[in-house]
Formats: structure tokens, C-alpha cells, sequence
């Protein structure tokens, strides 16, 4: 059986060209396993749903071995098991004639030998390329922050309220202090968390009242 397994690092990344090449080689679309999350481990929901339903004789193709993870030690580790372990063959795609399990195991134990040297070689690629990305983002955040912007979510208070919001704190402010309604529907109506809802409460009612 031919299985795909395609990764992205995030939502808003595509994944339609890892999908394309998968159903070039006959994986059909029921067998393709897709992530959209990092590569720092293998906590990934569809990457396990994959090593369940995976058989001896199975093939695991991989647009790069970069899709499979992004840390040295893990990426051996689960080639290994799939290869080794389960009796799966994993193909990337990227390095097709260098990097397919079914080669070094038709070259008995020196096959062995070579793909422990190149996937060695590739994984601290990949991982190497993953610290240079971590680095990356830290030296962005802390450039942000030497000039003064402002990460993470942006503060909500009675000012950054909607017009929606504000219309539904004016309309049922009353209702609710008569307990008409309770704090819990009211904080659903207004779509804002405890906290935040007894702060702009309060502060609206500081105004109100002043």
C-alpha cells in the first residue's frame, strides 16, 4: 500500500504541492496523512493516525526529509521504526534515488551501514535548519521589542470594543444588573472572557455613573 505524509509548519501554509506530487505517484487520497503543525517532535495527531494503519511491505512517501521532522535524534528514530521496526519503506521524494529504504535493504548490512551515514548527514540538516529558524524568530522579537512594539494579542478594553459590543454593553448593561440575565450570558453575548468582562464592566459603570 502507498501512503502519503505531508507537513506544513502552520494553518496558513498550502499544502496543494506535497498533495499534487502524492497523487502523481498513485497515492491514492484516503492513504494521505496530513499535519499542519511544527516538526520540533512527533506529537502530531495524523502522524500517528499513519504509524497505526501502517503494514510490513507499506510504503511512506515524504516530499523531503524535512516533512518528517526537524530534530536530528527524532527524524532516525522513526525512520528506523517505520523501516526496521514495522517492515514499511519510506521514499522522499525530493532525493528519490538517494533516499529509499528498499535500495539499502537489498544491499544487506553495508546498506545499513550507508543509510545510517546519509540520514545522519541530512537529519542534522534538518535539525541545524530548524535552530537557525528558532534563532531567527527570537532576533525578530527581540528587535520588536527594543523598539517598542507590542507582541501577542492586542489588550481589549471598553475603548477596542466593537460596535456590535458596545451596542449589546448598552442594551443589556441595565438588564443584567437587575439579574434579568446572568454574567455568564451576558460575558457570551459581549464575547469576552471574565477577566475582561468585569474590567470593562467596571469601567463602564465608573462612567456611567460619573
Amino acid at each position: 500500500m502507498k501512503v502519503g505524509y505531508v507537513r506544513v509548519s502552520s494553518n496558513q501554509q498550502n499544502v496543494e504541492r506535497q498533495v499534487n506530487k502524492m497523487l502523481e505517484i498513485g497515492v491514492q487520497e484516503r492513504f494521505l496523512f496530513i499535519d499542519k503543525v511544527s516538526g520540533k517532535d512527533f506529537e502530531r495527531d495524523m502522524y500517528k493516525a499513519m504509524i497505526n494503519v501502517l503494514r510490513e511491505g507499506d510504503i511512506v512517501y515524504i516530499d523531503a526529509l524535512d516533512r518528517l521532522g526537524r530534530t536530528y535524534d527524532g527524524i532516525i528514530k522513526e525512520w528506523k521504526y517505520i523501516t526496521r521496526d514495522i517492515n514499511a519503506d519510506i521514499v522522499v521524494i525530493e532525493n528519490s534515488d538517494l533516499f529509499d529504504s528498499r535500495k539499502f535493504k537489498e544491499m544487506g548490512d553495508m546498506g545499513k551501514l550507508m543509510e545510517d551515514q546519509f540520514l545522519s548527514l541530512l537529519s542534522y540538516v534538518a535539525d541545524q535548519e530548524r535552530k537557525k529558524i528558532l534563532q531567527r524568530q527570537k532576533e525578530g522579537i527581540d528587535e520588536a521589542k527594543k523598539n517598542g512594539k507590542h507582541l501577542g494579542r492586542p489588550s481589549i478594553n471598553l475603548e477596542t470594543l466593537n460596535d456590535e459590543q458596545k451596542r449589546i454593553l448598552e442594551e443589556k448593561y441595565e438588564v443584567w444588573k437587575n439579574k434579568e440575565i446572568t454574567g455568564v450570558e451576558f460575558m457570551s453575548k459581549l464575547a469576552l472572557k471574565k477577566n475582561t468582562f468585569y474590567k470593562i464592566i467596571k469601567k463602564y459603570a465608573e462612567i456611567k455613573n460619573s
